[in-house]
């Protein structure tokens, strides 16, 4: 007998359609003593459709993701529960130091969250980077393993 659940899977394209429409990216890191450290954070997917964050160098995740790069991430969307779809990933973090790449992903997220189109890629000379590009650092989300659920698709 065939899992009900699969017909709840939400197709690439749907996936993709969440990630552009979410907000907020609910990370999960592993604290020293193996606790989980949970924070939201604004994300969107860069040039290589990879989902992609910024955070302070200092900040305890990059501490968590230098130690071990296991990270889990979650977007979501729905208020009922009929309504609740979304996306957990458990990936490998890559964490970037390079303002160039961390100049770009900052344009990215600026514009998702102004409602702006999404910038050209071009190469910004160094002495035009935005000076928080040097403070911070983007973390590259790669997957692993992907579960989705889309409970609009119950009632079909």
């Amino acid at each position: 007998m065939p899992n009900p659940r699969t017909r709840l899977v939400l197709t690439d394209a749907e996936q993709a359609e969440l990630l552009r429409g979410a907000r907020i990216l609910q990370v999960a890191s592993i604290n020293r003593d193996g606790t989980p450290h949970l924070v939201p954070m604004w994300f969107e997917t860069d040039d290589d459709g990879v989902i992609v964050f910024t955070t302070y160098a200092s900040s305890q995740k990059v501490r968590n993701l230098d130690r071990d790069p296991r990270i889990t991430v979650l977007a979501e969307s729905g208020v009922v529960y009929n309504e609740l779809r979304g996306i957990s990933i458990d990936a490998r973090a890559e964490v970037v130091r390079d303002p160039q790449v961390t100049a770009r992903a900052l344009a990215l997220i600026g514009a998702k969250h102004a409602g702006r189109p999404r910038p050209e890629r071009t190469a910004t000379p160094p002495a035009e980077l935005p000076p928080q590009a040097y403070k911070r650092v983007t973390v590259r989300v790669h997957p692993l393993r992907m579960r989705t659920w889309d409970h609009r698709k119950l009632g079909q």
